[in-house]
């Protein structure tokens, strides 16, 4: 869920109940602190679905009908509701006030500010159909175009900007962000990809095209001074994993894969000194 998505529905349905997993022990489908907001006849956000998501707002709804408080549920996830995970939740249920509505969009600003940054260049087919694919994901992502024309039919959990150097964004990106580049422009493509290889805290460089591209760019890459193992680190062609099909939606779904596996990784390998408060991180091929 991101926070504009839970704002616009709370405005619409003041009359609801937040269900919140308050604690977790065992085999869960979500973490404590997961939560979502039931009204009489909608609903927002999950906290794992199956028999205890069809009791808990069962339970949340009947308690709206009755015009009673809900209080909370402990509920073993096993046999006696018809799931195997093996574990055991607690459910909270509050009646939503104006104070816990905005508790909870400020909660999720502040769980946006931490997503990882993911910036697409280039607003063609294929730009608009993996920033509909990433829109999904737990990422901040990032349109950018040198034609403004061109930013339009984008989520609205997107920020699309038209810049005239589109290589200025990279240097400004912050650490860990990852790069996809698909713009109209090979030339302009190539001296965005060297910007993004010079950024070694930069957990994905990826760029659309072909197998001759990628040695054209190569090519060019080495010839102006570039760094053969930053050269290494260069996705190209994106998404591929052996196809070759070149639906936008396809390569979309492909790369958007693609993404979060290296965002994961790199993730992954940030590394808490004992004793600490110091992290050491390092970006995953």
């Amino acid at each position: 869920m991101r926070s504009i998505e839970v704002r616009r529905f709370l405005v619409s349905h003041s009359d609801a109940i937040v269900a919140e997993l308050t604690a977790v022990s065992g085999s869960s489908p979500r973490a404590a602190g997961t939560f979502m907001v039931i009204a009489p006849d909608a609903l927002i956000g999950t906290i794992g679905g199956g028999a205890l998501e069809y009791m808990v707002i069962a339970r949340a709804r009947q308690a709206l009908r009755d015009g009673v408080l809900p209080g909370e549920l402990d509920v073993p996830l096993g046999p006696e509701i018809g799931q195997c995970c093996g574990g055991r939740v607690n459910v909270t249920l509050t009646v939503l006030t104006a104070e816990l509505a905005a508790g909870l969009v400020q909660r999720l600003k502040a769980d946006e500010a931490k997503l990882p940054h993911v910036y697409l260049f280039g607003s063609g087919h294929v730009g608009k159909a993996l920033a509909k694919a990433l829109a999904a994901l737990p990422l901040s992502v990032h349109v950018i175009d040198t034609r403004p024309d061109e930013l339009h039919d984008l989520p609205d959990t997107v920020e699309a900007r038209a810049v005239p150097m589109p290589e200025a964004v990279v240097r400004s990106a912050p650490a860990g962000s990852a790069f996809v580049i698909l713009t109209h422009d090979h030339a302009l493509d190539f001296l965005i990809a060297a910007e993004a290889l010079k950024r070694a805290d930069a957990l994905y460089v990826g760029m659309v095209g072909s197998k001759t591209k990628r040695a054209k760019f190569s090519c060019w890459y080495l010839e102006e001074g570039g760094d053969r193992d930053a050269l290494r680190r260069l996705v190209l062609p994106i998404g591929s994993f052996g196809l070759v099909d070149k639906r936008p939606e396809v390569i979309a779904a492909l790369a958007a894969a693609e993404i979060m596996v290296h965002i994961g990784r790199g993730e992954a390998s940030i590394v808490r000194v004992p004793d600490s408060d110091s992290v050491v991180g390092a970006a995953v091929d």
